[in-house]
């Protein structure tokens, strides 16, 4: 029997005045004349953002919702060329650590996705090293939070350029050049336009990377339709990690724009893969990635609570119960 475990990502549609997102572009910062005013500037809004993603935990806690996605946007312009000698995580370590002693003594699972500009199967030199700059920044903040950073970042395998086994072979061979503490951090997803779950267990498999299986994105982008075949295979992948095996569920907002996320998800969708994979393995992490974020959350618990073959743990965790 599996305990499956419902998460959302990064912001909340109930609580109010809690964005965890909000920036300066550099060209407004550019246009503050003093430079010591203009990073404590930045300094504010990043302590915006860590409270509220603070205020986010703590809202969680009280729908017993230990699985969240953090946003990527805490701190903005950290990673810009523009502010290279920024020492943010100095200027904010208090702010990070309440994050992670919060997460941390209520049981919380927490994690990133950075933006999709992080490619590591790049052949340019510049765009690879941004993407090494952005992981950094994620690293960093798990540090700082005194969370391990191990499996915390979830990645696609980056550009398809034409040539999609090529490209494969390109991740393979750049991630010798990724940093080992970065290389722990990461873990891969299949996407919904270039690589396909197969593509994405070929590379994991030969890294020792842990997979994400997202089942939307596989629906829209396969070989084989049959995403049971490799089920074994995906938790394999896991094997050696220390969290739980995860997983990301959305619903297709349309028959027109499948791709694209829905407000929320279909209940029925979600249990044919409930169904299939209970009992697989011990627990399972599902983030889920709906328009509505929290109200997502709780709309699928609802759903899923009066189902006589559900039995809810708490909100947001329940177990199926073959009747």
């Amino acid at each position: 029997m599996t305990l499956f475990q419902l998460g959302y990502v990064a912001m909340s549609k109930i609580l109010e005045n809690a964005s965890p997102s909000q920036t300066m572009t550099y060209s407004r910062f550019r246009t503050l004349s003093d430079e010591e005013a203009a990073i404590h500037r930045l300094e504010v809004i990043a302590r915006s953002n860590l409270h509220n993603t603070l205020r986010l935990l703590k809202h969680n806690e009280a729908h017993d919702i230990k699985f969240f996605r953090m946003s990527s946007r805490l701190i903005p312009l950290a990673t810009h060329e523009g502010l290279r000698g920024w020492r943010y995580i100095t200027a904010l370590k208090n702010d990070l650590k309440a994050i992670g002693d919060y997460a941390k003594a209520h049981d919380m699972r927490v994690d990133f996705h950075p933006d999709h500009f992080v490619v590591i199967n790049t052949r340019e030199k510049e765009v690879f090293q941004r993407a090494m700059g952005v992981l950094k920044y994620h690293f960093l903040l798990l540090h700082a939070m005194g969370i391990d950073p191990t499996h915390r970042c979830v990645l696609h395998l980056g550009g398809r350029y034409q040539d999609r086994e090529q490209a494969l072979e390109n991740f393979i061979e750049n991630w010798a050049l990724v940093p080992s503490s970065l290389q722990k951090m990461i873990i891969l997803e299949n996407d919904d336009k270039s690589f396909t779950l197969e593509d994405c267990l070929y590379v994991c498999e030969k890294l020792n990377i842990p997979l994400v299986f997202d089942l939307h994105h596989h629906l829209a982008n396969h070989k084989d339709e049959k995403w049971t075949n490799h089920w074994s295979r995906v938790l394999g992948t896991w094997k050696a990690s220390p969290l739980p095996a995860k997983m990301h569920i959305s619903s297709p907002k349309s028959d027109k724009m499948f791709k694209s996320h829905a407000d929320f998800v279909d209940p029925l969708m979600f249990m044919k893969f409930i169904e299939f994979v209970n009992g697989t393995v011990p627990q399972l992490d599902c983030m889920i990635e709906a328009k509505e974020k929290d109200q997502a959350l709780f709309r699928l618990a609802e759903d899923l609570s009066m189902r006589a073959d559900i039995e809810m743990k708490s909100i947001a965790s329940f177990i199926w119960v073959d009747k």
